[in-house]
């Protein structure tokens, strides 16, 4: 099996580092520590990793050229960015 990086896999590992973060560390927003909220936040930060990986997936599946899958992945990943900010 060929090893292709892709930006989902740079998305996953974000994913992952940013919920070991939060377990270790809690987070700080607005000023405010979250000390509490550390388990579950990182947990749904595991959960978006899992996802992504999942994606990641199913698009090595679809697409068998890694140009492809390059740019398929990214327009997903401009897709979802910019649904997040115009439901923010």
């Amino acid at each position: 099996m060929k090893f292709r990086i892709t930006p989902l896999n740079f998305a996953s590992a974000f994913f992952l580092f940013i919920a070991v973060y939060s377990w270790i560390y809690g987070l700080k927003i607005s000023g405010h520590q979250f000390k509490n909220m550390s388990g579950p936040i990182g947990w749904i930060f595991l959960l978006f990793a899992f996802v992504v990986s999942f994606m990641d997936i199913m698009f090595r599946n679809f697409f068998s050229e890694t140009k492809k899958i390059w740019i398929v992945e990214l327009s997903f990943i401009t897709l979802a960015a910019i649904i997040f900010l115009l439901l923010k």
